[in-house]
């Protein structure tokens, strides 16, 4: 669900993209796959030193691909971007792909 704009922190710069421009939420560590961030007026945003925590504004629209299924739609607004996390005897990890 989108939070208003005013609600994102401030400070947040341009997130790093991908060596083929792409804004990538997560790339597969088993499959190499990547979500990807596509659409028109997208930002990929984070704070300057902490390029891992990642917001979406997105004043356009905006979609999510990803190979091995089909785009996810997303509506205008802001979003922060949380990873799924697993438990693992003795850690908590980010899921992989």
């Amino acid at each position: 669900m989108p939070m208003d704009r005013e609600d994102l922190p401030s400070g947040l710069m341009q997130a790093p993209r991908d060596r083929r421009n792409r804004m990538v939420l997560a790339l597969g560590e088993a499959t190499g796959h990547a979500h990807v961030i596509t659409g028109e007026r997208v930002s990929m945003l984070c704070p300057p030193d902490d390029p891992g925590q990642l917001f979406l504004l997105i004043e356009g629209y905006g979609r999510l691909g990803h190979e091995e299924h089909g785009p996810i739609a997303l509506g205008p607004g802001a979003y922060r971007v949380i990873r799924q996390r697993e438990y693992f005897p003795g850690a908590i990890r980010p899921v992989a792909d």
